[in-house]
């Protein structure tokens, strides 16, 4: 009777608050377990490797489990800065990232905003048309364009003859090839971004819309004072995406088409990757080299995050 009355003679405060502290800390810890495997995964497969890889750069080795690394410092970068190829693999890059931003930002943008008004069974038959291509696995894909650019009996050279012009190489000459591969990546890319761009089109306030024309504005003035401003996080998320990712997507079309020529015209740094670790075997010089990928593009999405922050337009 005594410890009952004890326990009963304790300020109610001190009863209460214990179990919502309890209740609070395990509210911290609950987020963290649904997040866990998650978690774990992104640092089994993402982080580990790039720490592997960042190792591995410092040393030679031909990737056979009974050879031995031998470390050599910074001669594996040195040695990669020297070669021709090398450069030319990073001038390809950039001229497929420039090339691909018409296909991916510019004519998906206008695309969008051009067909926002269509309605019914015209605009799932639009949606439905220009989002083929990105569901055409990319080997499908590289097979029938190189079908359809055939030099010998390819479609689109056979109407080029009856149209009086001459065969063109597309894949075979090198003044064509790295323009051909890069209309082949931007046809793929093409219905995600104008689906992106609706889809955010759509998005915006028809307060804002009907307001301004009330007062006047012409169809070009609220596209170039509404639409664009608030599209804005959406051009800067495909051009942010197009610069980091599109030189990578362009893989499978260069492995199935070309194999990086003729005379090294198509290839780029992740294809120059992939020969360096998987055909010459020459895994310190392929890690040297994404290494060097990945902080160059680190340093450009830090730019890139930052011009999002600053210029992007939201509707709050």
């Amino acid at each position: 009777m005594t410890d009952i009355q004890a326990d009963l003679s304790q300020p109610m405060s001190r009863i209460t608050t214990r179990p919502a502290l309890n209740r609070q800390r395990g509210a911290g810890i609950t987020p963290w377990l649904y997040l866990a495997p998650a978690l774990i995964l992104l640092f089994m497969w993402t982080y580990v490797p790039l720490i592997e890889a960042f190792k591995l750069s410092f040393y030679q080795w031909n990737m056979l489990p009974t050879a031995p690394q031998r470390f050599v410092g910074l001669d594996n970068y040195r040695r990669i800065f020297a070669l021709s190829e090398m450069r030319i693999a990073l001038w390809n890059t950039l001229l497929y990232i420039i090339g691909l931003f018409p296909m991916s930002v510019i004519i998906p943008l206008f695309a969008a905003i051009l067909t926002q008004d269509l309605q019914g069974r015209l605009r799932t038959l639009y949606r439905t048309l220009i989002f083929v291509p990105m569901i055409v696995p990319p080997v499908v894909a590289a097979i029938l364009w190189r079908w359809l650019l055939s030099d010998d009996h390819g479609l689109v050279n056979n109407l080029l003859a009856l149209a009086g012009f001459g065969t063109v190489g597309f894949l075979t000459d090198p003044h064509y090839a790295l323009a051909t591969l890069t209309w082949i990546t931007g046809w793929k890319l093409i219905g995600f971004s104008t689906l992106l761009f609706s889809s955010a089109n759509a998005g915006i306030d028809r307060s804002y819309i009907e307001a301004a024309r009330i007062d006047g504005a012409s169809r070009w003035q609220i596209v170039r004072d509404i639409r664009l401003p608030l599209l804005s996080p959406t051009v800067m998320l495909l051009s942010m995406m197009t610069i980091l990712f599109g030189a990578q997507w362009s893989f499978a079309y260069i492995s199935v088409l070309t194999n990086g020529g003729p005379l090294k015209s198509t290839t780029n740094i992740f294809y120059v990757l992939w020969e360096y670790g998987f055909e010459t075997l020459s895994a310190g010089w392929s890690a040297a080299a994404g290494m060097i990928t990945f902080a160059s593009f680190a340093i450009i999405a830090f730019f890139c995050l930052r011009l999002m922050k600053r210029y992007a337009v939201y509707d709050n």
